[in-house]
């Protein structure tokens, strides 16, 4: 029973600790909750994808409807629940996530992130990927009228070595190193102390139906 007590103990200062390092990472300034922090993190992963992918795990553009249709479809791919899906939850997915004024229409014949299958059913494709896994922490957030202004400071892990993880930036730049059984906020420690060294790039969310929708995403100039 006391060891239970322990463990619940140590799990819930992990917990307020993982808490407390999030506020600090944008900054109390910024007027923002842990909710919305936590909900902007999420938005963001949803349609973070892989450079080896689509070249830029996040890239820019002014307008939705002028993103690339790689990226834009392989998002969709990755948030839906499964692999066998309709030409109508394709679409549905689409609003879902980028909102009702994604004009971008799916090809019936399919394209490279969904494959025709037949009776108006399409088939998820494969995506290979290496032993670089693509990341971001956010360093500020603003409150806008409709929506959010945030920045993020992007890199990648390096699993390629079984003892450690090497921290690079996007031009494949090693910053620096952890043990592989160190924690994500040692990583972050690291990319916070070498800003300068890294990609940032800034992006526009509004609110819509009660999510946070990609309005933009522009690079950060030095």
């Amino acid at each position: 029973m006391k060891k239970m007590i322990i463990i619940i103990m140590v799990l819930a200062m992990i917990l307020v600790g993982m808490i407390i390092y999030r506020i600090s990472a944008v900054g109390s300034k910024n007027n923002v909750n842990v909710q919305e922090i936590t909900n902007i993190e999420e938005s963001i992963s949803k349609i973070y994808l892989w450079k080896e992918l689509t070249t830029e795990a996040l890239p820019e553009f002014d307008d939705i409807n002028n993103s690339s249709d790689l990226w834009a479809w392989e998002v969709v791919k990755k948030n839906m629940e499964k692999f066998e899906v309709s030409y109508e939850e394709i679409e549905q997915k689409s609003k879902e996530l980028f909102g009702q004024a994604f004009s971008k229409k799916f090809p019936r014949g399919g394209n490279q992130s969904f494959q025709y299958k037949e009776d108006n059913i399409y088939i998820a494709t494969e995506v290979e990927l290496d032993q670089m896994e693509d990341d971001f922490i956010i360093s500020s957030i603003k409150n806008k009228e409709e929506g959010y202004e945030v920045e993020i400071i992007e890199y990648l892990e390096d699993y390629s070595n079984e003892q450690k993880i090497v921290i690079t930036n996007l031009q494949n730049e090693e910053i620096g190193q952890v043990n592989i059984n160190d924690s994500e906020t040692s990583i972050q420690e690291i990319v916070k102390k070498n800003v300068s060294r890294f990609n940032k790039k800034k992006l526009y969310f509004k609110k819509e139906n009660n999510n946070l929708i990609i309005q933009k995403i522009e690079k950060i100039q030095e």
